[in-house]
């Protein structure tokens, strides 16, 4: 599996991503649709980039019952995203359930990844606001070996976790990792974080990249920084 940058185009409208993706005139970006863009904007918005040419990770975060979850999935199954997720504290019979509203009559299906716990979550916020005693690392592996157990391709997970899930899930178990940052960049809400290099190092398959690259003087040179970083 090679890895790859995808750009997280946290945008407002239709106007502003697609102007931001404009400027990429030789390449075609993996890019990442969010909450923001989406409820904006819609469906429409993800076969307009896809008939561009771009690999899309669709970020909604599905956490609800199972049923419910499930028959989102099989909507979402219809969108020819590359990538989807959910929150993998919805525990395992959502993220079956979600597999199984995925998967498409041909048996093939988006890859379907858990978040562990967000890189804006540190153990403080973990312990004070959510209960939750043990330490971050631990957390995030349980999830992620939920996950695995439930047929899910990978996780969502800080790069600083990237390599203890490889580890226990396995080299194909997928690791996806925000909290991403060039080492002279301003880390933001970020609390978990590493740079592309090191992300590299430690065995991150795909980094999700946001202000660092849409935020640059010039985003095309930035993303072509983090993926000479990552990619090589």
């Amino acid at each position: 599996m090679g890895k790859d940058v995808i750009i997280a185009c946290d945008f407002a409208d239709k106007e502003s991503v697609l102007a931001f993706l404009d400027k990429f005139t030789e390449e075609k970006p993996f890019v990442k649709i969010g909450m923001e863009l989406f409820y904006a904007e819609g469906p429409a918005i993800v076969r307009e980039i896809k008939a561009r040419g771009h690999k899309i990770f669709l970020d909604l975060k599905c956490h609800d019952i199972p049923n419910t979850v499930k028959k989102t999935m099989n909507v979402l199954s219809r969108l020819d995203v590359d990538m989807t997720n959910l929150h993998a504290a919805g525990a395992s019979a959502m993220m079956k359930g979600a597999l199984e509203g995925l998967t498409r009559p041909d048996g093939t299906h988006p890859i379907l990844i858990a978040v562990t716990q967000l890189t804006s979550t540190d153990q403080e916020t973990m312990t004070s606001e959510l209960l939750i005693d043990r330490p971050v690392a631990d957390v995030v592996l349980s999830y992620a070996k939920n996950a695995a157990a439930s047929g899910l391709d990978g996780v969502v997970c800080s790069p600083l976790e990237a390599g203890i899930v490889h580890e226990n899930c396995g080299k194909n178990f997928i690791t996806v990792t925000p909290g991403v940052r060039f080492a002279d960049g301003d880390v933001g809400d970020q609390k978990r974080v590493m740079t592309p290099a090191a992300a590299k190092e430690i065995g991150s398959d795909y980094i999700v990249v946001g202000r660092p690259i849409t935020a640059a003087a010039d985003p095309v040179a930035a993303y072509r920084r983090c993926v000479a970083e990552f990619v090589g």
